[in-house]
């Protein structure tokens, strides 16, 4: 029975959880598995690494620690954005997502931290920077 391995193109079954068993992720709810290539770095790294050498229909539980996956939070990518900036229409509320442009047209998500009487606080890290991370893994088939 074949083993998953770099350049595989796989379909995997997942359920990715906190460390205190909140669930932020599950393909199970969406009813398709993932797939994707190994090795391309479309996934976080620990993903991938957790996934080398399982069989179809295998399963188990991996812990990626944040470094291998979304890393430590970068101060960089909190700000402070004057209000002023913002479409008159748009009332900010904490929590709330935003999408801003760079000047070379990426798209960011931003989260916004505080709301502020002329100012708001949004964050640009990605949700689950700073986190470890515990993912239900099964080999669906292995393409």
């Amino acid at each position: 029975m074949s083993q998953v391995k770099n350049n595989d193109t796989v379909k995997v079954h997942y359920t990715g959880k906190l460390n205190d068993g909140q669930v932020f992720d599950s393909s199970l709810e969406r009813g398709e598995p993932l797939q994707f290539t190994m090795g391309k770095g479309q996934l976080i790294p620990g993903f991938e690494k957790g996934l080398l050498d399982m069989k179809v229909k295998e399963k188990k539980t991996i812990t990626i620690p944040k470094k291998e996956a979304y890393g430590e939070p970068k101060g960089e990518l909190i700000q402070e954005v004057p209000k002023e900036q913002l479409p008159a229409d748009l009332e900010p509320k904490v929590g709330m997502g935003l999408v801003s442009q760079t000047q070379s047209g990426q798209e960011i998500n931003l989260i916004v931290k505080e709301v502020n009487e002329d100012t708001i606080v949004v964050d640009g890290n990605h949700p689950l920077a700073g986190k470890d991370l515990v993912f239900d893994l099964e080999v669906v088939e292995i393409l």
